[in-house]
């Protein structure tokens, strides 16, 4: 079985989106996006439940920092996810299952991860399309 699990961090401590959103204002010239949220995707396999869950507050976030859930509440935002190509080394996986496999003393799981975008704004699709080539390198993701 898969279990996902998305971490976002507190507003206060949105650092990562509260750059974006000045890189898109700025260097994108867009000014119609009013708010960024930036959430981490956590699908792990091969893995317990119980284990699962305690790996949710020990290893995909930090209880203090980050608010988990298991839904994302995009109302009112433009929503896209970028993952990982095949065969592209993504180092938030490799570590989140090293540190599941330290923690169980058993085999290592399968975890894949993604970013996921919310652009909060009244934004045309190709406003939305120069965002993504900002964001995604095609080589990797």
């Amino acid at each position: 079985m898969v279990y996902r699990v998305f971490t976002e961090k507190k507003k206060e401590l949105a650092h990562e989106a509260r750059a974006l959103l000045s890189d898109i204002n700025g260097l994108l010239q867009i000014s119609a996006v009013k708010d960024v949220r930036v959430i981490n995707r956590y699908d792990a396999e091969n893995i317990t439940e119980d284990l699962f869950n305690y790996a949710v507050k020990t290893v995909f976030s930090e209880p203090q920092l980050d608010i988990v859930s298991d839904v994302i509440n995009s109302e009112g935002y433009s929503c896209f996810a970028v993952e990982y190509l095949p065969g592209q080394f993504d180092q938030r996986a490799d570590s989140a299952a090293q540190c599941i496999q330290i923690i169980s003393k058993s085999e290592r799981p399968t975890v894949r991860t993604a970013k996921v975008y919310l652009l909060k704004g009244e934004l045309s699709a190709g406003e939305i399309d120069t965002i993504k080539k900002y964001v995604i390198n095609p080589v990797k993701a």
